[in-house]
């Protein structure tokens, strides 16, 4: 990983999204610090992108660094760090049944990852499908529920819902402004995790280099069809 991508272009992207993440513009403009539960959730995330190699520490961090570059390398991961948390705050509900039955959602998924996935592209695969999944869900399908210029059917949906539910599923729908920045965030945050050093950068480095070349078993067989001849 060169020192530009480690020291500039990581940093800027992870922070980035921490400040997108927390924007929400309806009436006014406030900015949303991360749940309890959205720190779990950035922490087990983590530990699926270490589990699956497609961030690898130890090329971060290590005794053989100078501390300056151990600093740079810190700096990344605690950006790392705080962008998922973001990112799970940006898609989760403020309040209500809405934020309980999203924050389950997402601990279950996240677990199931954790447990099930060890590849880099299967990882990354999964999480652009579950952050695009939940982003229609709550920028769209929700949005267009308790929208202020919603039709009179919807208006009637949501008060039956609420209704039913004894007023849990309350959502304070936002200007359309939030869901172009939150559709740019989740895409600096895919842009960043695949930048990240992964465990198979140091493989693919000496392949290049030609020290981590396989030497073959055997000659392969016109090789052989030609040492018979002499």
């Amino acid at each position: 990983m060169t020192v530009v991508r480690e020291a500039f272009v990581l940093p800027a992207i992870f922070l980035t999204v921490v400040l997108l993440g927390g924007l929400r513009i309806a009436e006014d403009v406030r900015l949303v610090a991360p749940s309890l539960m959205a720190l779990v959730q950035a922490m087990l995330l983590v530990g699926c992108l270490m589990r699956a190699r497609a961030i690898a520490p130890e090329q971060l961090m290590n005794a053989g660094r100078p501390a300056l570059e151990n600093c740079s390398g810190l700096v990344v991961l605690l950006a790392l760090f705080a962008a998922c948390a973001q990112v799970f705050n940006l898609l989760t509900p403020e309040s209500g049944l809405l934020f309980l039955l999203f924050s389950v959602f997402f601990l279950v998924q996240l677990l199931t990852t954790l447990a099930a996935v060890r590849d880099r592209v299967p990882l990354l695969q999964a999480l652009v499908i579950l952050l695009g999944s939940v982003f229609l869900i709550r920028f769209v399908a929700l949005e267009a529920l308790y929208s202020p210029e919603a039709g009179t059917l919807k208006r009637l949906l949501t008060a039956v819902m609420e209704g039913v539910t004894l007023g849990g599923l309350e959502y304070r729908a936002h200007a359309p402004a939030t869901g172009y920045l939150a559709f740019l965030t989740l895409a600096l945050f895919v842009v960043g995790l695949v930048l990240l050093p992964s465990g198979e950068e140091p493989r693919a480095l000496a392949l290049e280099s030609g020290t981590g070349q396989p030497r073959p078993l055997a000659a392969p067989p016109r090789q052989l069809e030609e040492a018979d001849r002499d």
